[in-house]
């Protein structure tokens, strides 16, 4: 899947060869204000899109029902998402676990229990931080997968307050601590 530079390159290439095609004379406004103003409709195109992909998502499947994500009734829905410009992934983040549905007909589930969370980071490159994207990287003490990645996911900063506020609640509902290996 290319990144989301990659998809901005090649819809800033496509607006680029479009102005060229279309006879418009531009030559009077200065480059650096057309790079702008391309590079601001190539984020905009991106973004449009991204916003059709959630509506046709929600219309091919509809969001994973409160009976699938939370299976006690205990258990309360804190976050979901799903990546930029992805229709075959979606992310739940509950008061229990984090949650990761893979496939069209979300097929493929992942469990990470929050009590098992030992470390959550986020980071952003500087086109995911125009946007207000970024990736989240949960390590935990889970045998099966240790390190999960939730993709391109939007307002990284407050999804990732959001799991570490829960993690810290969970520990404290089991009255569990962490102790680090030195």
């Amino acid at each position: 899947m290319p990144s989301i530079n990659e998809n901005k390159a090649q819809i800033t290439g496509r607006i680029w060869q479009s102005i060229a095609q279309s006879g418009v004379e531009v030559s009077a406004i200065p480059r650096e204000q057309l790079d702008v103003l391309v590079g601001s409709i190539a984020d905009g195109v991106l973004l449009a899109l991204d916003d059709m992909l959630s509506d046709v998502g929600l219309a091919q499947r509809p969001n994973v029902s409160t009976a699938e994500i939370a299976d006690r009734p205990e258990e309360g829905i804190l976050w979901q998402g799903r990546p930029f410009l992805s229709l075959v992934e979606s992310y739940v983040v509950t008061t229990q676990r984090v949650r990761v549905f893979r496939g069209l007909l979300a097929k493929d589930r992942e469990d990470i229990e929050l009590v098992r969370i030992q470390d959550i980071d986020h980071k952003q490159n500087v086109g995911e931080r125009l946007m207000n994207l970024g990736d989240i990287m949960v390590r935990s003490s889970d045998p099966s997968n240790p390190e999960v990645t939730l993709r391109n996911v939007t307002n990284p900063e407050q999804v990732h307050e959001t799991i570490r506020r829960a993690m810290l609640e969970a520990r404290k509902r089991y009255r569990l601590t962490f102790q680090e290996e030195m």
